[in-house]
């Protein structure tokens, strides 16, 4: 049997860590046997190396062996990519298309992101790991297959099963031997190998001198709590090692490579935002403009009703108490009042000079709190393009907004 560390080289899987030692050391023990094997831990861990170690150390090594990403295949067609179908058992089934459990037959299946698979389908695979029995889509002939399954998910798994999400019976199933790979934050003392790992990697890829990290770069990269793990390393690595024209990085020059490293951004954001992640900011300004687009359709509907009975010392009060509904409590975006809005105030202003002042003062509000909101909007869209290296898709995917949207924001902000 090859050592641990044999097989991390084979693998070119890089790091000390005792829970990464365990993981391998794991992975090597089961091997041999044909026990179903669960494959835990956050997204960009590299859960993907451990099947391979499986199937490599195995008797289906000469097998095939074929990775499934579940979580990328449709819900309609997913039953079809795993188990084949018959000819004309759907529109579009032009011929009979044999399944992946039925191509790697004597092989191995990884199955990833296997908590995003349909509970329909969850059925299946059930059947598959209990008596490798397995039937065709459009089919009612029972076929046997005979294939060494591992499966690999982020979620967590008793939340999911808690939530009918997924089985219950098929998690036990699936992880008769569970393995964890620890998050990268818990491997401080691997992570400056991992990085001079991937600089020398893009230093070869695209013949250049290899970057290094000077004292206080290590300790920055230590410190950060890289919520994609080494995927988002990786990235880091090649990002500095295709810009820098300095070769030796220092703190400061990795610090605006990281997200979100002392930027100063309102503090109702929660931590994990400072992670990286703008879900929760994006969250709180959606719910901002949506109940001021209300309340704008309120005062529009109020003032039209009110206009035409005449009664423009009622148009007044009501407009008072809805203002001060808007701008009362906090900062609030205007940049979603339309110009018809804006038309039902100026003609209410026309027809009651007693409210002119309020009016002014809510433009005033409207330009300063929409030059507040639209500077931090600014400040997000220019530091993830600067991470991206001005890549639009990957910055509009970090601001979890379209690439579409993002291009009409970069036009609208002359970046």
């Amino acid at each position: 049997m090859e050592s641990v560390q044999a097989i991390k080289q084979r693998f070119e899987i890089i790091g000390n860590d005792p829970k990464l030692n365990r993981a391998v050391e794991k992975a090597i023990q089961v091997a041999p046997t044909d026990i179903s094997v669960l494959v835990t831990g956050e997204s960009g861990v590299g859960k993907e190396s451990i099947p391979k170690i499986i199937h490599a150390l195995s008797h289906r090594k000469h097998g095939k062996y074929i990775a499934v990403n579940c979580g990328a295949i449709p819900e309609g067609t997913i039953d079809s990519e795993l188990f084949g179908h018959e000819k004309g058992s759907f529109t579009g089934a032009s011929q009979t298309r044999n399944g992946y459990f039925e191509v790697a037959d004597g092989g191995t299946i990884f199955l990833d992101e296997v908590g995003e698979l349909p509970l329909t389908t969850q059925v299946r695979l059930l059947r598959v790991l209990e008596n490798g029995e397995f039937i065709k889509v459009g089919s009612s002939k029972v076929q046997n297959t005979n294939v060494r399954i591992v499966a690999a998910t982020n979620l967590n798994m008793f939340d999911a099963i808690k939530k009918e999400k997924f089985r219950e019976d098929l998690y036990y199933r699936l992880s008769t031997i569970e393995i964890n790979l620890p998050p990268l934050r818990e491997r401080k003392d691997d992570m400056h190998l991992l990085f001079r790992k991937f600089a020398a990697d893009f230093a070869l890829k695209y013949k250049m001198p290899t970057i290094r990290l000077e004292e206080d770069a290590v300790e920055l990269l230590q410190k950060y709590k890289w919520g994609g793990n080494i995927r988002q390393l990786r990235n880091i690595a090649e990002q500095i090692s295709v810009l820098e024209q300095e070769r030796n990085i220092s703190g400061r020059i990795l610090k605006t490579y990281l997200p979100d490293i002392g930027s100063n951004l309102p503090a109702v954001i929660s931590e994990k935002k400072k992670q990286g992640d703008f879900s929760d900011e994006r969250e709180i300004l959606y719910k901002v403009l949506f109940d001021m687009k209300r309340d704008l359709n309120d005062l529009k509907k109020l003032t039209l009703e009110l206009m035409e009975s005449g009664n423009h010392q009622k148009v007044q009060e009501e407009h008072e108490d809805l203002i001060d509904k808007i701008y009362g409590d906090e900062e609030k975006d205007m940049d979603d009042i339309d110009e018809e809005n804006r038309e039902v105030l100026q003609i209410s202003q026309n027809k009651s000079q007693d409210t002119e002042d309020k009016y002014y003062f809510a433009e005033e509000i409207e330009e300063e709190e929409t030059l507040s909101l639209q500077s931090k909007e600014l400040e997000l869209i220019k530091k993830s393009l600067e991470r991206h290296s001005g890549k639009r898709k990957s910055a509009a995917d970090e601001l979890g907004i379209s690439e579409r949207t993002l291009y009409r924001k970069i036009k609208q902000f002359d970046l």
